[in-house]
């Protein structure tokens, strides 16, 4: 299932026309190194995997849309960046991967 959302995401990025091609490039490898950070943790803590591919998913959703709702996309992010509190330590590549995602898509907006 994670995997599923994780690639719903690259699908999203692949076929959004509001994305610029260096921007979509640049999101695309950050979430395939998203699914080997999110893959490892599974293992461990299969919820919280979860929960960071549905918020990333979300979030993706909301950067992209053609027609964007501000207070949606910070809600989105904020919940994403949220998703990945508490790995600093056990974790600390994935939670660099989820904020650069989180600005990346945050910058979409501007």
């Amino acid at each position: 299932m994670i995997n599923d959302t994780l690639t719903k995401i690259e699908a999203r990025l692949k076929s959004a026309e509001s994305v610029p091609d260096e921007r979509r490039r640049e999101l695309l490898q950050l979430v395939g190194t998203l699914k080997s950070e999110i893959a490892e943790l599974s293992k461990s803590h299969e919820e919280q995997a979860q929960s960071i591919a549905s918020f990333a998913d979300v979030s993706t959703h909301e950067a992209t849309r053609s027609e964007q709702n501000p207070d949606l996309l910070k809600i989105s992010l904020e919940g994403l960046g949220e998703s990945v509190s508490g790995f600093e330590k056990s974790h600390p590549r994935l939670v660099q991967i989820v904020n650069s995602i989180s600005t990346t898509l945050s910058n979409l907006g501007i």
